[in-house]
């Protein structure tokens, strides 16, 4: 656990769910801070107990009652998923005393296998949140800043970084433990993560025989970060069945790695059928595994487009996740080859957001904005064009241009 400790804007969240339900359950990807949070949160009064050593989870599953028993509430059960079969007996505890709040805080690493389970046997008496890696107004200290759009808030910014700071930002990435040491080699520390990500939740979740050809899947998804995903394109390349790069990809997103995309349309079910885009969660995962370690290459690059998108994206989804909110996030385009990076849907009206990877913010960055308000009318919201300069500019009426670091 780190010893520096950084702020998250869940922790408000989390407080009020503890107070309400009688079980939390805290999910998102390794190394996001859950257990940090937690221990830093409820650690006075809560007892920790992992639930990942083999001894322990052996005494979980062998003897759940007894288990209990042994380690009553309030407690912090870390890593649940390693014990699914605890549930139905934490829900037995729960019924008996089922006025009582925050007695089981548990946190998990993979969504797939814990949802199913919790669905099962905490249904109504489990809040579920989710915590990321840090966005950036987390790493900056500003954890409760609204977006954009939300608030009447005057965009100019008071700080701005320096484009190579921003990007040499972009390959370290929100981990907070690349945070919290800033000297750490950040590649480094993608590469051993990836390493035991592969290790313990692939071979947890399904049964893939060949570490280096998911390895090999994971880079040819980065090749393809913020483009159209053809994942018959994909397999073929590979030289593995659909079949499988559909189930590794359903890995991906059910461990928190990948954002899966898809298109907006005011019919719900077209958007489930039509072909998605994938961004990495983490811009400095996607980083690595395109193989970027100097921030100009990162910047002039071919991948520069996908990197300044996967930098926004997160952003807003970290913001919004991080205050318990399922993110309505998609992309629209139209069969003329107009396109709109993001579409946030905001309380039934839409915000188009176009990124440029250009510091130099001009009117035309702004048509496609235009197209979309002129379909949409008064469903949508005025747009932004989100750019890695400093200049906060007005691009025509109802588009603004506005410097990443203001997200």
């Amino acid at each position: 656990m780190s010893s520096t400790y950084i702020k998250r804007s869940l922790e408000p969240v989390l407080r009020k769910a503890a107070s309400e339900f009688p079980a939390v359950v805290l999910t998102g990807p390794r190394q996001s801070g859950k257990t940090t949070l937690l221990q830093h949160l409820f650690g006075r009064r809560y007892r920790y107990v992992s639930l990942e050593p083999p001894d322990v989870r052996t005494s979980a599953e062998g003897d759940p009652r007894s288990f209990l028993e042994m380690y009553p509430p309030p407690v912090i059960f870390d890593e649940v998923q390693y014990a699914p079969d605890l549930l139905p007996y934490i829900k037995e505890k729960i019924d008996g005393v089922r006025h009582k709040s925050g007695q089981f805080l548990l946190t998990g690493s993979q969504n797939l296998l814990l949802m199913e389970k919790v669905t099962e046997s905490l249904a109504g008496r489990a809040a579920m949140l989710c915590l990321l890696p840090l966005s950036r107004r987390e790493a900056e200290g500003r954890p409760q800043i609204s977006l954009p759009w939300e608030s009447t808030r005057r965009l100019s910014p008071e700080n701005p970084l320096a484009y190579r700071d921003l990007w040499k930002g972009f390959l370290r990435g929100g981990y907070p433990e690349l945070a919290a040491h800033p000297g750490r080699d950040a590649n480094l520390w993608h590469g051993s993560y990836v390493q035991t990500y592969l290790e313990r939740d692939v071979r947890t979740l399904r049964q893939v025989g060949d570490l280096s050809q998911f390895q090999n899947f994971l880079r040819a998804l980065a090749a393809r970060s913020a483009q159209l995903l053809n994942l018959a394109d994909v397999a073929r390349d590979l030289g593995v069945a659909v079949n499988t790069t559909k189930a590794w990809l359903s890995v991906l997103e059910a461990t928190y790695q990948v954002i899966v995309l898809r298109p907006y349309f005011a019919n719900v079910g077209k958007r489930l059928v039509k072909t998605p885009k994938v961004y990495f969660t983490d811009v400095g995962t996607l980083c690595y595994l395109a193989g970027l370690k100097d921030p100009e290459h990162a910047a002039s690059g071919p991948m520069g487009g996908a990197i300044m998108e996967t930098v926004v994206l997160s952003e807003i989804v970290k913001t919004l996740t991080h205050r318990g909110i399922d993110p309505q996030v998609y992309f629209w385009r139209t069969t003329a080859g107009t396109e709109v990076d993001f579409v946030v849907e905001t309380d039934g009206q839409l915000v188009p957001i176009e990124v440029k990877l250009s510091a130099t913010p001009r009117p035309t960055m702004a048509s496609a904005i235009k197209i979309f308000q002129k379909d949409f009318g008064d469903k949508a919201l005025p747009g932004f064009v989100v750019h890695p300069g400093d200049i906060v500019l007005p691009l025509g009426p109802g588009v603004t241009a506005l410097p990443f670091g203001e997200l």
